[in-house]
């Protein structure tokens, strides 16, 4: 079975892994470029800054990583990542939880107009 791949608007990502108890993917964020303000019901993230340097949003607060950094989001918690660098952003998401479709994300703000 071919894992999944997505081109969007901000980079893209690659399914490395998924399970019923898990999914992990590896997301290049393109410079300039952020994710939509974002939180997920059934799930929770751990992100490894692989590359680059990103400026994420948790609940309303900011902080610089670089590579190497690590930080993890409770569900429900809202978050962002945001390319604040030269070159792209490169990190790995592990997702827990019970559930891991596109469709459990709740997009508070979004620089492409996407809902949901």
């Amino acid at each position: 079975m071919e894992l999944e791949k997505s081109e969007r608007p901000w980079g893209r990502y690659e399914v490395l892994q998924e399970s019923p108890t898990h999914k992990v993917k590896c997301i290049w964020v393109s410079p300039g470029k952020r994710l939509s303000y974002q939180r997920h019901q059934k799930r929770a993230e751990h992100w490894f800054i692989v590359q680059g340097t990103a400026l994420v949003t948790i609940d309303g607060q900011d902080r610089t990583l670089g590579s190497g950094s690590t930080v993890d989001f409770a569900i429900g918690v809202l978050h962002r990542i945001a390319n604040i660098g030269n070159d792209d952003v490169i990190f790995v998401e592990v997702q827990t939880g019970t559930y891991f479709g596109e469709d459990d994300i709740e997009r508070v703000e979004d620089d492409f107009g996407r809902q949901q």
